[in-house]
């Protein structure tokens, strides 16, 4: 599975422009993916193939062109931890800065890695990519309707403040992924669109991944078996969001890390961050990119959302 062959097709890419118009209403753009969801991230709890819907609809007459940005590298990568910070997360600072390689970090603040939230402070200082995961991590809780999610939402931006400038926060990842199958458990089999709607609505932007390292999916894998998790998925792709974790029990993907960023290294990637490959113009009246279903056939799933406000 490829992306793109060429500068031309990247330019194209970034040039579509996705504008819904609606009175009182915020501006969206989205980012929409049809392959197969990676080996290993199957279970109920992560996202399956991707719905065939666009995160911000958008007419016609909306549609609009804005200047040409800067070319993106032809090969890239993402790499994207969640579920810290932890006392894994450390080693993975380390690695990274290290490499000299920035990263996003997808955030949990769970009352229980408390200890941990300065490390938040310390990435961030670093250069990194902060963003929103979860304050719980509870399915039951955050899925039981779109209220309890947005409460998760805000108790955890509560919970980073005293780290990180909480309302500048605008990309985050569902838990389990964008389409995952989990939340009809509790909140019904139309919850997942509509929090992809109110995250366009509100002037978020949700990631999900392409690449998954298969790190959290039981069994503890070793070092070697991420690496070459990651190996194998990225496959042909030259556009890459790697999903990995910085939790407790993930301690070999620290260890594997060196390993994989030599290996894209090697293979001729660039390393951006989420906000650097997706940018998400919160405070611009007109999107600087998006794309439509074609323009991204690997991709897994990326939405990208802005407000005009």
């Amino acid at each position: 599975m490829t992306f793109f062959k060429s500068s031309k097709h990247l330019r194209l890419l970034w040039s579509l422009l996705l504008l819904s118009v609606g009175a009182a209403a915020g501006f969206g753009l989205g980012i929409f993916c049809g392959a197969e969801p990676p080996v290993g991230c199957r279970e109920s709890d992560l996202t399956p193939v991707p719905d065939e819907s666009f995160v911000s609809p958008a007419s016609a007459s909306s549609l609009e062109t804005s200047p040409e940005p800067e070319p993106m590298p032809e090969k890239w990568v993402c790499l994207t931890f969640d579920d810290g910070p932890s006392k894994t997360t450390p080693d993975v600072l380390s690695a990274l800065n290290r490499a000299g390689v920035k990263a996003t970090f997808f955030v949990v603040a769970t009352g229980n890695n408390d200890k941990y939230l300065p490390l938040i402070s310390e990435a961030a200082a670093a250069g990194h990519q902060i963003a929103l995961h979860s304050a719980s991590h509870e399915y039951s809780d955050i899925y039981q309707s779109s209220d309890a999610y947005w409460k998760d939402i805000d108790l955890l931006k509560e919970r980073l403040s005293p780290y990180v400038r909480a309302d500048g926060l605008r990309y985050l990842r569902f838990p389990g992924g964008s389409t995952n199958t989990v939340s009809r458990r509790y909140g019904g089999r139309g919850l997942m669109q509509q929090l992809k709607e109110e995250v366009t609505a509100k002037g978020y932007a949700y990631v999900d991944w392409n690449v998954c390292a298969e790190d959290a999916v039981g069994g503890k894998p070793s070092a070697g078996t991420i690496f070459r998790n990651i190996v194998r998925e990225t496959g042909e792709q030259t556009q890459c969001i790697v999903l990995m974790h910085d939790s407790a029990t993930t301690r070999t993907t620290a260890e594997a890390l060196p390993d994989i960023i030599q290996w894209y290294k090697d293979n001729g990637f660039a390393f951006l961050t989420v906000e650097q490959a997706v940018p998400c113009p919160r405070h611009s009246k007109k999107p600087r990119r998006a794309c439509q279903t074609a323009d991204f056939p690997g991709l897994w799933c990326v939405g990208a959302a802005y407000s005009a406000a």
